[in-house]
């Protein structure tokens, strides 16, 4: 890591006071020159420093880019196995990860985006990706006797998602089922798992999950301005996130055989014990959601008093 990298990491971990240039500089083993030449590149590159003479640098806000290096030094030994990239900009960080299977790539991967062009969600619908105030990533799982048993990725994306911004932050996001991310009542983050499967044989070839989350978004389309929002934390570094989202995500996958991360989902469900509706075929219903079941599915109760459990495909569901 470069030292303007590693000034801004200590700068994000101490947001909350001033750091002197003389700290800094003994820290790093470097001249006082050295680390104003670094704080200088830090702002040029979108973030706001304030200097005080005899206190120091306090970081205000930052949109740090997004690097292969500032990634990786937060990564755990298991999410380093992962091909990483990431690309300035791209129509769908889903779609690059299908073009590269197609292409032959046979490996587990991670590709994040500081921009997508069009990025997408379940049913066709958008998901609204601008630069520099989101993560926009997509796993890539080959598939092996491990993966197959992993009936819900999705379920297991969304507790990776809570678990990540819950270690980083004193926040405590919700899950909207099956797929949607809430903090104060209003969508954080979209995920999209797609299955890639090969023409010959028919067989799922290899698995993509997309995540989208709204970092510091401020204006969002009209369609979605009232539901939509962000985390909105000052410092809050985009790589470490990224990172720690891939931390939990792989620690998860490494037994699938452990359903603790179902009870997570339970304690962040923003659905359990509500009244709903949703939508099957066409025919809307209403129902009390009352669990999830151990492959992540929606376990209602009908106003009749049967229960019913409701897995992902194309089912919508709304709180009433």
């Amino acid at each position: 890591m470069v030292l303007k990298d590693k000034i801004l990491e200590e700068l994000i971990q101490n947001s909350d006071t001033y750091i002197s240039g003389q700290i800094l500089a003994e820290k790093f083993g470097v001249s006082r020159n050295a680390v104003w030449k670094s704080i200088k590149q830090i702002k040029e590159e979108g973030c706001k420093i304030h200097s005080i003479n005899n206190k120091g640098y306090r970081l205000i806000s930052c949109n740090e880019s997004l690097s292969v290096d500032r990634i990786s030094t937060h990564m755990s030994e298991l999410s380093r196995t992962l091909d990483l990239s990431v690309i300035p900009s791209i129509d769908s960080t889903n779609n690059e990860a299908k073009r590269m299977i197609a292409n032959g790539y046979r490996g587990n991967a991670l590709i994040v985006a500081n921009e997508q062009t069009n990025g997408r969600g379940r049913r066709g619908r958008s998901f609204y990706s601008p630069k520099n105030t989101g993560i926009y990533m997509s796993f890539v799982f080959s598939t092996d006797a491990k993966f197959s048993k992993a009936v819900s990725l999705t379920t297991i994306s969304a507790v990776a998602v809570v678990k990540a911004i819950e270690s980083i932050t004193n926040l405590k996001p919700m899950i909207k089922w099956v797929n949607d991310v809430y903090l104060g009542g209003k969508k954080i983050c979209g995920i999209l798992t797609e299955a890639v499967t090969d023409v010959e044989t028919g067989l799922v070839q290899s698995i993509v999950i997309g995540i989208g989350i709204n970092i510091s978004t401020e204006h969002f389309p009209d369609d979605i301005s009232q539901t939509a929002s962000s985390i909105n934390i000052n410092g809050l570094s985009r790589n470490k996130l990224t990172a720690a989202i891939s931390n939990e995500l792989m620690e998860i996958c490494s037994d699938l055989n452990n359903k603790a991360y179902i009870r997570t989902y339970k304690e962040h469900s923003l659905l359990i014990g509500k009244s709903i509706d949703f939508y099957k075929n066409n025919v809307k219903y209403n129902a009390t959601a009352v669990d999830i079941d151990n492959e992540g599915g929606l376990v209602v109760k009908l106003p009749n008093g049967k229960t019913e459990i409701l897995n992902s495909g194309e089912i919508t569901v709304r709180l009433a």
